[in-house]
């Protein structure tokens, strides 16, 4: 009889058949190898090429093993969610572009509507009445900006910021782009990084006395001929309302640049908008216009400009407007110009936005209806009140000081702490007493901010506990 060890070796292994995702299309390795040779790239790497190397991750996400059940997916997600401390359950003193403001209930009614919440970019066949809120949204914005034109929103404020300089350059077909003033650095960045196959962006600072801007170094900057477009912000990072800025205005026309103005809409019940004092494009974020909160979020843009073809021809993105039908007397909503946006020219498109924040587009025109002209003017007047006082009480704080203090602030402030003790210790020793202090800037400044739904109790304690903690 053979021994067992004498038998033929007979092997079962079979090579292992390529992996297909069961929901990822395309995802066969034969079907990302045709796609790859199709378009002349030799692997996935090569779509990343203008990520710098100095960001890159370099190793497989550091994720925890697949949770199997619903069951223990939501265990987990509420453990970490338990992390968290909602603003809502402290008193908070955070701005700096996303903003604590009262949301009023009909807002979220309206935005957790069926047809709303789960309607992305379809047709006025199949997503009844969404093309009509964009447009009711892109009226009642203009009326605010003072403006013939809005555009559906775009991601967030930054990205407007952005597509709004590009737009200025396209229309003077010009490379420099002038910053003036106080500018979010991340804002800062990523309109670098959004213009810079076509612009070079120049900073001029805002003078360090008065934090407004630097009129001659901006009239200098300016002298070349070189400049698209010259930013400003109203309010700037600050919360400064900068006086200069008509000034600015007139120095960009008159070095043949258009004047981009990014600005925070709920200020202009008090504040006049940027149009009027000579803005080609208006550009800024609709979340103080009835938006939450999120993480950070929820954001999105929106760029305003008057009615002239030169500068609607230049929107990248989605435009609704009111059109006539067959039937007499009845009206539809509709693409204004679809033709020049990327949907139509897909690669050849003059930019491309990406997903649009209508959701949030949605949320803010119920909001604006809801507060109309007078209560647009109450909430700034209250918001400049509350600031005011703010500034008042704490600049009173033993080891506090208020830069700029006889300057116009609008919710943001900046703060300054001369004792020995670092924004990081007291902004801990805050957290402890259940406050959020502001944004730091340095290791003695921070962004501190008051809306409407700040009271003057909710500013006396901030004051009697940096009281306490700076000594």
């Amino acid at each position: 009889m053979t021994p067992p060890e004498q038998f033929p070796q007979v092997t079962t292994e079979r090579a292992a058949p390529p992996v297909a995702h069961p929901y990822i299309p395309n995802s066969h390795p034969d079907v990302r190898r045709a796609m790859l040779a199709e378009i002349g790239a030799t692997s996935v790497e090569d779509f990343y090429a203008d990520i710098p190397d100095g960001i890159r991750l370099h190793r497989p996400l550091d994720l925890p093993a697949p949770l199997r059940s619903e069951a223990r997916l939501a265990r987990h997600m509420e453990e970490l969610l338990r992390r968290n401390t909602p603003a809502s359950r402290t008193l908070s003193f955070l701005g700096g572009g996303c903003y604590p403001h009262h949301v009023p209930a009909v807002v979220d009614e309206v935005m957790g509507r069926s047809e709303f919440l789960t309607a992305y970019a379809g047709e006025p066949y199949e997503d009844h009445g969404r093309f009509q809120t964009m447009w009711e949204y892109q009226s009642l914005m203009a009326e605010l900006l003072d403006v013939d034109v809005v555009n559906v929103p775009v991601y967030d404020g930054f990205q407007a910021a952005g597509t709004a300089l590009r737009m200025a350059g396209r229309v003077t077909g010009r490379r420099t782009l002038l910053i003036s003033g106080d500018v979010d650095p991340d804002k800062l960045s990523k309109i670098r990084d959004y213009v810079r196959p076509d612009h070079d962006v120049l900073l001029v600072p805002a003078d360090a006395a008065t934090g407004r801007a630097d009129l001659a170094a901006v009239r200098d900057a300016l002298a070349d001929g070189g400049v698209a477009a010259l930013y400003a912000e109203a309010p700037n990072r600050l919360g400064l309302v900068d006086e200069t800025l008509p000034e600015l205005g007139e120095l960009a026309r008159a070095a043949g640049a258009l004047y981009v103005v990014g600005c925070n809409p709920i200020s202009l019940g008090v504040l006049a908008p940027p149009s009027s004092y000579g803005a080609d494009l208006t550009c800024g974020d609709i979340q103080p216009l009835g938006i939450r909160m999120s993480y950070g979020g929820g954001n999105a843009g929106f760029i305003g400009a008057r009615d002239e073809e030169r500068l609607v021809a230049e929107y990248p993105t989605r435009l609704f407007g009111l059109v006539p039908t067959d039937v007499a007397g009845e009206y539809g909503f509709g693409d204004v110009a679809y033709e020049r946006t990327s949907f139509a020219l897909r690669e050849e498109g003059k930019e491309w936005v990406g997903t649009a924040a209508a959701l949030h587009g949605i949320g803010a025109g119920v909001y604006l209806s809801l507060m109309g002209p007078q209560g647009m003017r109450d909430i700034g007047e209250t918001i400049l009140a509350h600031t005011a006082y703010a500034k008042q009480r704490l600049a009173r704080v033993p080891g506090v000081e208020i830069p700029q203090a006889d300057a116009v602030h609008f919710a943001d402030f900046p703060v300054r702490f001369t004792g020995s003790r670092t924004v990081a210790e007291i902004h801990a020793d805050l957290l402890e007493r259940q406050v959020h202090g502001g944004i730091p800037l340095s290791s003695d400044r921070a962004l501190y901010c008051v809306t409407e739904v700040h009271t003057k109790a909710d500013i006396d304690e901030l004051a009697d506990a940096l009281e306490e903690i700076v000594k």
